[in-house]
Formats: C-alpha cells, sequence, structure tokens
C-alpha cells in the first residue's frame, strides 16, 4: 500500500495556485487553507503571525538628454526618496560596476545589469551615485507579458546607507543605451508600512523520544505575478502528505511541521521562527526542507547542510531503495539557513526543471509543467530519508553545522559585511 497520495498532494497544489506575496490577505488566505488540510485529518494547527516592513512605491523615471521619453519604473521598497520634485542628475551606465566604470559615477543616476547584491551595491554607494536603476527581464519578452516585479530594498542592503532605487524591463535598458541617454530624471516616493505574514505550524509528539524534534519546512509565498506552484506550492503540499504519514504512522521523534511565509523577501517567515522559538531550538535535532518540486522534465537533487556522513548515508539510502538524487554537500538560498545560522543541521530536498522546461518567479510557474507523478517523485525520497532517520534507534545525525557550511552560510548572510557596517555605524 502507497505511503501517500500525490494526486490528493496535486489536488491541493492546485486549490493554493494563487499568486500570495507575503503580507497580504492573499497568504493569509493560503495559510488558512493550509492550516484547515491538516485539521482535515486531525492534526491540530497554529497560525503565527510575525512583522514585516514593507512599502508602497511610486516612481518615474524620464531620460532628459539628448532625448526626451519617459520609462515605466518599479521603485524599490524601502529606497531612500527622491526630492518630491524629483532627482534630476547625469546618467551613466555601469555595467557590473567595476571599477573602471565606478570613476565618474559620483553624484549620478546608474544604470547596473541585474539586481542588486551586497557587493554591488556597496560598490556604488562608495562610489557615491545619487540613485541606481536596476534592470529585468528578456529582449525576447512581449511587451504584454513582461512584469516589472516589485523588489525591496532589503535590511541587508540598507545596512550599509540608502539612495533611490528603480527597476526598469532590460528592452528599455537598450533603447537609453544604444541612444546614448547622458541626463536623467528619477521621481521616487516610498511610504513606509509594517504588514503582517504568518507561519503555519504543526506538530506531532514523539512515542519514545519526544525531546527530539525533527522540524519540516516550506515556503508557501509566491512572488508577484507567479501563482508560485512550482516554487514553492509544491514543496507545501509535499510535506502535508508526509504530515498525513506521521499523523497515521506516530514516530519515535517528534515531527513539527512549518509552512513559512515571506521566504522570497528575505527567508523572513524562517528567520521569525529561530527568533520565537529560540528556547526550543536546543530540542531541535535536524531540519528537513522542501523547495520546489513537481516539473516533469527534470531531476531530485538532495543539498546537505551538515557532516559528509549525512551525504553519504542519504546517497545510500536512495541507492537502497531504487530513488533517483544526486545527494551533495552545500548550502541551499532557502528557509534551512536560519536554522543553520542557529547551529541547526538540516537537508534541502528540490526537483529541479530541465532548461526551458519549468519556470520560476514569473507570470509562467504554473500547473501545466506540473504533475502528480513528478510531485510524487520527490515525495516518496523525502519520506524515505525521513522514516528512517526519525526512527532510528538512535539520532544518526550529528548536530552539528561543519565548518566549510558555517563559512558559506556566514558569506550568503554578509556577516562580515554587516559587522563592518555596524561598527562604522556605531
Amino acid at each position: 500500500m502507497k505511503k501517500f497520495d500525490e494526486n490528493r498532494a496535486f489536488a491541493l497544489l492546485d486549490k493554493i495556485g494563487f499568486t500570495r506575496m507575503g503580507g497580504t490577505a492573499e497568504e493569509l488566505k493560503a495559510a488558512e487553507i493550509l492550516k484547515a488540510e491538516c485539521e482535515s485529518f486531525g492534526l491540530d494547527a497554529v497560525i503565527e503571525p510575525f512583522e514585516i516592513a514593507m512599502a508602497t512605491v511610486e516612481a518615474e523615471f524620464e531620460i532628459l538628454e539628448p532625448y526626451q521619453k519617459k520609462y515605466t519604473v518599479r521603485g524599490y521598497q524601502c529606497s531612500e526618496n527622491t526630492p518630491e520634485e524629483g532627482l534630476t542628475a547625469d546618467f551613466v551606465y555601469v555595467q557590473d560596476g567595476d571599477p573602471v566604470d565606478l570613476v565618474n559615477a559620483k553624484g549620478k543616476i546608474v544604470l547596473v545589469n541585474g539586481f542588486l547584491r551586497v557587493p554591488l551595491y556597496r560598490a556604488l554607494l562608495k562610489a557615491g551615485v545619487a540613485a541606481i536603476i536596476t534592470m529585468d527581464g528578456s529582449l525576447l519578452d512581449k511587451l504584454d507579458e513582461t512584469d516589472l516585479h516589485q523588489r525591496k530594498l532589503r535590511e541587508t542592503l540598507r545596512a550599509f546607507g540608502n539612495v533611490p532605487v528603480a527597476m526598469l524591463r532590460v528592452a528599455d535598458a537598450m533603447d537609453i543605451v544604444a541612444n546614448g541617454a547622458s541626463k536623467a530624471k528619477l521621481t521616487l516616493k516610498n511610504q513606509n508600512v509594517t504588514l503582517t505574514s504568518h507561519n503555519v505550524v504543526a506538530e506531532i509528539k514523539g512515542t519514545e523520544h519526544p525531546e527530539e524534534i525533527i522540524s519540516f519546512g516550506a515556503h508557501y509565498d509566491s512572488v508577484e505575478f507567479s501563482k508560485g506552484v512550482f516554487d514553492n506550492g509544491a514543496g507545501s503540499v509535499i510535506n502535508m502528505e508526509i504530515a498525513r504519514y506521521f499523523m497515521a504512522n506516530p514516530s519515535k521523534r517528534t515531527v513539527k511541521f512549518c509552512w513559512y511565509g515571506s521566504e522570497e523577501i528575505g527567508l523572513l517567515g524562517s528567520h521569525a521562527f529561530v527568533r520565537d522559538h529560540k528556547d526550543e531550538l536546543d530540542q531541535h535535532v535536524l531540519m528537513i526542507n522542501v523547495d520546489v518540486g513537481g516539473p516533469i522534465l527534470g531531476s531530485d537533487v538532495a543539498m546537505v547542510m551538515a557532516g559528509e556522513d549525512l551525504v553519504h548515508f542519504t546517497d545510500y539510502l536512495m541507492k537502497i531503495n531504487g530513488l533517483s538524487a544526486k545527494v551533495k554537500q552545500s548550502i541551499y538560498s532557502s528557509d534551512s539557513v536560519p536554522f543553520a545560522d542557529a547551529g541547526v543541521p538540516g537537508i534541502n530536498f528540490c526537483r529541479f526543471g530541465t532548461q526551458g522546461a519549468s519556470f520560476i518567479h514569473n507570470r509562467f510557474d504554473q500547473m501545466f509543467f506540473l504533475s502528480a507523478e513528478a510531485l510524487g517523485k520527490t515525495t516518496e525520497i523525502v519520506l524515505a530519508f525521513a522514516d528512517a532517520v526519525i526512527n532510528a534507534v538512535v539520532f544518526p545525525v550529528e548536530k552539528k553545522i561543519p565548518d566549510n557550511i558555517k563559512q558559506d552560510v556566514d558569506k550568503y548572510l554578509y556577516k562580515k559585511e554587516l559587522a563592518e557596517a555596524a561598527e562604522k555605524n556605531a
């Protein structure tokens, strides 16, 4: 008899397949659906609210010389406002922000490739730029299918300072550079707001070692415009099937299920959980995270944020059970990171879509390239691993973060840079 029902999981995936950005009413609606699903098979669940800093933004951008033309832009939430009449300055394309390109960038509105990460942002601030324009999309996009996503100037960036930041389409960026734009005007008005996001949490007590907790995680929020079924409604419904299994088959150790909100804007749900459950973390011995799944064309991966022995164990277990998954020791940009930062080892299960046959963070993240069968492949992998580890006579995973993983986590969280910024601002 099969231990889970991929068709039931696929139906739940379709049910939560609507745009559900962090802090919105739609995100709360999805949280309530997940809570109700837990309770439908007798598992009590609670919705835990947490606050997130956001903003409403109005932005306009115009090239003034050597031609005049307005372009559609979206301002970054929480970035600096321009003067009410707008910011007029010389304009320059600085590409990737290399030192040579930034020599004469002081006081200018600059256009950069892609979007902002800490090293680029720090370099731009050090160069004294007046404002930043980033770009998004593809030259192959149709205008009516090119969505300018709302981005936020995250806390890890604002720690180094703040300037007005906006984003435009790649096609418009090429038009601007090709036509030699040299002067521009940016008007940006942020109105900061505090929104409430939500985690959904449920727990099944262990029969022999209730003091040892294995935590399952999956984020259920999506980005703007996207239905977010691949990323990460899939992980959410996979964990729901795992919860059903352990509800019907109580395990030796306690299992906790967390569906996280606001992952897409900085892992905010898992950060909030780790902060608010700090006193409980001593009992957490492993975090199992599921993020992205269900593509018909793709392959499964397990990324271990623990010692090499868990890599070998997982690889052997997959082969013994005839399951296809590439296993490696690596961090993954998801909700396992705050746990690793707090000293809790983890493993991330993902099914990545092959190039050209899956879509993420855009309007094409929909059900059409997913299937129940593919969803079941990852579910079987997660359950085989979880059942073996959670019901072990002696828990086999050492509660220790290897130095190389710790260094990667610190680098991912920009701990060194943030410490330098804090010292500078003290």
